[in-house]
């Protein structure tokens, strides 16, 4: 390509610096609030899709990592939470320090350095600690501590990360106590008055031990993202629980599956009738990959077709779900090179490009180089609407790409 667009990458991440809890939760709960301790590590496994790493105790012998601390629960920062910048070879699964990381993953100046490297222009990032939906807030005994600490996140993406010195450059994306749907309306309503357009949810709740969203549960929620604009995040691995096929599978497994969730998600938001009784409703599926989608589209057009009467759905669904897809449904993807020779099966507008930095999987600093690549065959109207103007128009930015609160 003679130019490619400046990339609006709708799938980051942010490792939260060690003082977003400290600074602000109340005093009494810093002591059970999220922190940081520096401690051997004593085990940790990674199989089935379970991730389990064990703390050691001060002068054990084992690895020193960064761990977070909160109520009982001890998880360190990991190499795959910040890969960029090491050969592959060289990640593995093991346990690091906030020093033997690369510092764009939790400084806001670094961050946007290596967005330029990367021909990045804006980023929505995830979170890291709470997890992909927040669920570690919702696992917690105490609920207010949890409360205050969904929202302690939420001020710190949006008045630090995404703050001044971002420069409209970092999107925000917030967080909701899962465990009380009237709540989770407040706080999405509360963060769209200071002009947020995204936030995270589950992929697959009932993993969570919640509701699915063929109940009526979560309409206070899915209300308030319907009157404000606001896009439902979903990320792999946001429902605690990554695809595999046994309890001893290697994470290879699990890795080249990963899109089974999102695959199952879309099916249940696009057989729940949702879409139809919110119908500004929005959602995207983050790191899921596209090329799947074709296939699932028509075989759902076909089961709502011949198969609705006994189905479930006849009184709820009323239009093919490939329709509902198409006006409300946005695939996301940063290496896919079959599902951009499939696109016109998918549709041009719903789909969006990412980066996935600081993990693993990530095309950094080579992001512009894959989709140059991948996406060589598209007229360059339809390439600038997957990089940047899709993004530009789902999470309400500004006409050059940037978060204007």
């Amino acid at each position: 390509m003679e130019t490619f667009p400046q990339i609006i990458s709708v799938d980051d991440h942010t490792v939260e610096p060690p003082t977003v809890w400290q600074d602000r939760l109340p005093s009494r709960y810093r002591d059970r609030g999220p922190r940081i301790v520096r401690a051997p590590l004593k085990e940790m496994t990674f199989l089935g899709g379970k991730f389990a790493p064990v703390m050691g105790a001060p002068g054990d012998e084992g690895p020193i990592g960064d761990w977070w601390v909160y109520e009982d629960l001890h998880r360190p920062l990991t190499r795959l939470d910040t890969a960029v910048g090491y050969d592959r070879d060289e990640i593995r699964l093991e346990v690091i320090t906030y020093e033997q990381m690369r510092p764009g993953s939790y400084d806001v100046p670094q961050r946007l350095a290596d967005m330029d490297v990367n021909h990045v222009q804006s980023a929505l990032c995830f979170p890291t600690f709470p997890r992909f939906c927040g669920q570690t807030f919702t696992e917690a005994s105490d609920r207010e501590l949890g409360l205050l600490s969904v929202r302690a996140y939420n001020d710190w993406m949006v008045e630090e990360w995404c703050g001044p010195e971002a420069r409209g450059r970092l999107i925000p994306l917030t967080l909701i106590p899962l465990w009380d749907a009237e709540l989770a309306a407040r706080e999405v309503r509360r963060n769209a008055a200071r002009g947020v357009r995204a936030v995270a949810f589950s992929e697959i709740p009932p993993h969570l031990g919640l509701p699915s969203v063929h109940t009526d549960y979560w309409d206070p929620f899915l209300a308030a993202c319907d009157e404000t604009g606001t896009v439902i995040a979903m990320h792999i691995g946001s429902s605690s629980r990554m695809p595999s096929t046994s309890a001893d599978a290697p994470p290879a497994v699990g890795s080249t599956i990963t899109f089974a969730n999102c695959c199952f998600s879309m099916v249940d938001w696009l057989m729940s009738g949702k879409f139809e009784r919110f119908p500004n409703l929005r959602v995207m599926y983050a790191e899921g990959q596209i090329g799947w989608i074709p296939y699932i589209l028509e075989r759902a057009d076909v089961v709502w077709e011949e198969n609705r009467g006994w189905g479930g759905v006849a009184d709820k669904v009323h239009r093919p779900p490939s329709e509902l897809f198409t006006e409300h449904v946005y695939g996301c993807f940063f290496d896919d090179a079959f599902g951009l020779r499939n696109l016109d099966a998918i549709g041009a507008g719903n789909v969006l490009y990412e980066t996935d930095y600081p993990h693993s999987d990530s095309t950094w600093p080579k992001s512009r180089e894959v989709g140059e690549a991948q996406m060589g065959h598209l007229d360059p109207d339809v390439v600038d609407r997957i990089v940047r103007r899709n993004a530009i128009e789902l999470l309400g930015l500004t006409e050059d790409g940037l978060w204007a609160p």
